[in-house]
């Protein structure tokens, strides 16, 4: 409660005046509303913010056209102001005449939207598994605005920094860094400009990066397991940025077969064998780098509609009858079926191991066993005895030796045989 000098004292009802702050982009229209309840017939004014009175009632004092009057009752005045400058901004008065006045505040706020942001990169073609770092710049606006990252449909985190101007304005710059990878490879990364007076207000920049080839090896033929006698071809497929501007086939470890065909990316090998048996590498380089993929070629015995042979040959080899020379001839002969039921180099090869061991083992058996023979008629030498007359050659027959032999034992020579 307040009072007037010389005035009678009498209460005052609150009016409600009410009065809204405004937002408004630079050059359009802004709306001011005063409005009041319960009002007894109070005069209703609005000011500019040096307090000049832009209406009273319905009646504008200020010269300047762009204030128009909206609406005017008792309740309400609403002016608006078209094309809005940053000069506008400020705190508009709504004034009611009641003891005491009573007053509202209405803040125009005028926004100043940035200019088309700015999108650059450190550089423009990146390696993979390299930095790079993107820049993106709003400038001119009022308030500042804010700066969004995404990268495909994923958002990042970036950096940024605010500068005021000298007519109160605001240029933002923010930093991008992220390291690359090929997958990145035509992906956009856009700017996104967040401002109250603008929407959707973005700049984009597509990726282009760098990577080393993608190799892979397909197999046109055959198909399945790969067998002996059987024709193979391999299509070395590479793919990178930039192209690969070289394809080799090399075989680790070893050279590839000499009739083997190259062409391109192609690697043709025909009638095979186990002996090409081994990892084959398919190497594609570009600029960025070099790369390869390996096929592992294993193969199989062929295919046969010959029934194995079911029979099985023994031959029976005595030490005491057959000599060494007869054996090494034998054991060829025996293992001579084996060999044949044998397909490939590599089964050549182990007959040729088996029976140069069988005729080593039976070799070394009869050298061992002439010399136990040896040893034990060594040791199981003999003494033999026999008693010729003593004196049988000056008898003059036999008759007669026999006779002077009698009981001669101890005087008789002894004559020792031996065998061996």
């Amino acid at each position: 409660m307040s009072s007037r000098p010389g005035a009678a004292q009498f209460p005052v009802q609150s009016q409600n005046l009410i009065a809204d702050n405004v937002s408004v982009v630079e050059g359009e229209t802004a709306t001011i509303s005063c409005r009041v309840k319960n009002n007894d017939d109070s005069v209703i004014q609005l000011l500019n913010p040096n307090r000049q009175t832009i209406y009273f009632k319905d009646v504008r004092p200020l010269k300047d056209a762009r204030f128009q009057l909206v609406n005017f009752s008792d309740n309400e005045l609403r002016v608006s102001l078209s094309n809005v400058s940053l000069s506008d901004e400020g705190r508009y008065v709504c004034q009611l005449y009641t003891d005491p006045p009573q007053e509202a505040y209405a803040d125009i706020t005028v926004l100043i939207p940035p200019g088309n942001p700015i999108i650059e990169s450190r550089e423009d073609i990146v390696r993979e598994g390299n930095e790079t770092e993107i820049t993106c710049t709003s400038m001119g606006s009022k308030p500042a605005a804010t700066i969004r990252w995404m990268k495909g449909d994923k958002e990042l985190q970036g950096k940024s920094k605010v500068e005021a101007t000298y007519d109160r304005m605001f240029t933002v710059t923010s930093w991008l860094r992220f390291t690359v990878t090929r997958e990145d490879d035509g992906v956009p990364v856009v700017c996104i400009v967040d401002h109250p007076a603008v929407k959707d207000f973005q700049a984009q920049k597509y990726l282009e990066v760098q990577y080393k080839p993608e190799v892979t090896i397909k197999v046109e033929f055959p198909q399945g397991l790969i067998r002996e006698g059987e024709n193979l071809e391999l299509t070395c497929q590479a793919k990178g940025k930039p192209q690969p501007h070289q394809v080799n086939w090399v075989r680790v470890d070893d050279d590839v077969p000499s009739h083997a065909v190259i062409t391109g990316s192609d690697l043709y090998i025909e009638n095979l064998n186990k002996s090409y048996n081994g990892t084959y590498r398919c190497v594609a380089s570009n600029s960025v780098g070099e790369t390869y993929a390996d096929y592992i070629l294993y193969v199989r015995d062929a295919l046969t509609t010959t029934p194995k042979p079911t029979t099985t040959t023994t031959t029976t080899i005595s030490a005491t009858t057959s000599p060494p020379d007869i054996i090494q001839d034998a054991a060829p002969s025996t293992e001579a079926a084996a060999h044949d039921s044998q397909a490939g180099p590599e089964a050549q090869r182990l007959d040729h191991a088996v029976i140069g061991g069988v005729v080593a083992v039976v070799v070394f058996a009869m050298l061992c066993l002439l010399i136990v023979l040896g040893r034990y008629f060594a040791r199981h030498k003999g003494t033999y005895f026999t008693h010729e007359a003593k004196g049988a050659d000056d008898a003059a027959d036999a008759d007669t030796a026999i006779i002077n032999a009698e009981g001669g034992h101890n005087n008789s020579d002894e004559k020792k045989e031996y065998y061996i």
